[in-house]
């Protein structure tokens, strides 16, 4: 099963699209550590990875496997109190990878069905008891103090769920060239197609950023209307970012967010999601969230609804939100209009939000900031960060300024400047 995914791409193509990976999307440097994160399903395409690292010049490429049929076995069988405990050795392995300086590379493979059967309790509780030990961590990624990407390659049970009316063959083709063309990855050069395509965000960026907009109002067909106060002195990220030395690098690939940080306290009405959440191996849809004064007030999913309940209520941070962001459904993804059940690509079919931690990098000098300043201004903090896909045909989005004007930002789910 393994080797038939990657019957239907050339070794040529698979080789572009894992120097894409290295050399823009963690901007690999000459003597730096690489860790890639695969499960051993993934074994083909971590390996090839690490060949090109080498040619780039890495210290060293560590390849961190994981395996989803064991980590099934463990939320099923382990002891309870084993569920409770994330260990000081894996926390510690991670501490020593930041202080080396080393980049992250995770490759994901949607497998939908893997923990059916186990108790979404039990895998909540393991993830918060994950995140709480890995919390410096993953304060560095969000504050792009390290540099990391992500990026996707196809798995069989996961193309016949987004292509169930094709063969198995013929579906596992099909997400290839999808992948492949969502994340640019398919013409000639993708090195120099993500650089033009960095260029569109900039402008963009630029004229959000100066406008300095007080809120966000978004309504469309399906039942949303929502109004996201911002911060002052946000600022809006998308494409390229920066790490703490001033090397551009993609965290995600694809990518076609625009983004910034609402202000904690002053989010209020209803949203209506648009696409499945996958969280934890589990599904959740046709669900909504309402909130008041920043904090979720009441939800509902016609699927998932227990898993929906374990997501909000990790920490008092999961009540609230730490992203807003602007898609366009121009994007390629947008286009081929499929849902691909994988939050990596379908939030960036549509405009989304984030439920929990805020990135400091969305204020203007976040990163200097302390905790108690960055609470102060508006950020939200939490063990939590999941993406919620809401953006529809029909989006609009308008930009309200200090002082009540309207700026029409989104029509029909596009960008109108």
């Amino acid at each position: 099963m393994i080797n038939e995914i990657y019957e239907f791409i050339s070794e040529a193509r698979l080789k572009k699209y894992a120097e894409l990976a290295v050399r823009a999307g963690v901007n690999l440097q000459k003597n730096q550590l690489l860790i890639i994160h695969s499960d051993i399903q993934n074994a083909t395409f971590a390996r090839l990875i690490q060949t090109v690292a080498y040619e780039a010049g890495a210290s060293n490429v560590l390849i961190d496997w994981t395996d989803e049929q064991s980590t099934k076995e463990f939320y099923l069988n382990a002891a309870d109190s084993v569920i409770d405990h994330y260990p000081d050795w894996q926390a510690a392995r991670f501490k020593e990878w930041d202080d080396a300086g080393a980049a992250y590379i995770h490759i994901i493979s949607e497998n939908l069905d893997v923990f059916k059967g186990v108790s979404a309790e039990r895998i909540s509780r393991f993830q918060k008891a994950s995140r709480t030990k890995l919390r410096d961590h993953h304060a560095k990624i969000r504050s792009h103090e390290v540099r990391w990407c992500l990026l996707a390659v196809p798995y069989v049970g996961w193309a016949t769920k987004v292509f169930p009316n094709l063969s198995k063959e013929e579906a596992l083709q099909s997400l290839w060239q999808f992948i492949l063309k969502g994340s640019r990855a398919d013409g000639e050069n993708p090195i120099k197609d993500w650089e033009s395509h960095n260029q569109s965000f900039e402008s963009r960026k630029k004229i959000l950023n100066e406008s300095q907009l007080e809120s966000l109002h978004f309504t469309n067909s399906r039942g949303t209307d929502l109004l996201v106060g911002l911060p002052k002195n946000h600022l809006y990220i998308g494409g390229g970012v920066r790490d703490k030395n001033g090397i551009p690098f993609f965290p995600n690939i694809p990518t076609e967010e625009l983004f910034t940080a609402p202000h904690k306290n002053k989010v209020n009405g209803k949203l209506v999601g648009t696409k499945p959440l996958i969280y934890g191996g589990s599904v959740i849809d046709e669900f909504y969230l309402i909130f008041k004064d920043g904090r979720i007030t009441d939800y509902y999913a016609a699927k998932g609804q227990e898993v929906l309940h374990n997501l909000i209520e990790t920490d008092e941070g999961s009540h609230y939100l730490g992203e807003i962001a602007l898609v366009s459904n121009k994007s390629p993804l947008a286009q081929v209009d499929t849902l691909f059940y994988n939050t990596l690509f379908d939030e960036n079919t549509a405009s989304h939000i984030g439920i929990g931690n805020a990135s400091p990098s969305n204020l203007q000098n976040g990163n200097d900031q302390s905790e108690e300043e960055l609470k102060a201004a508006g950020l939200n903090t939490s063990l939590l960060s999941v993406n919620v896909t809401f953006g529809t045909e029909d989006m609009k989005v308008v930009g309200i300024k200090e002082g009540g004007t309207e700026v029409l930002l989104m029509k029909d789910g596009d960008f109108q400047f």
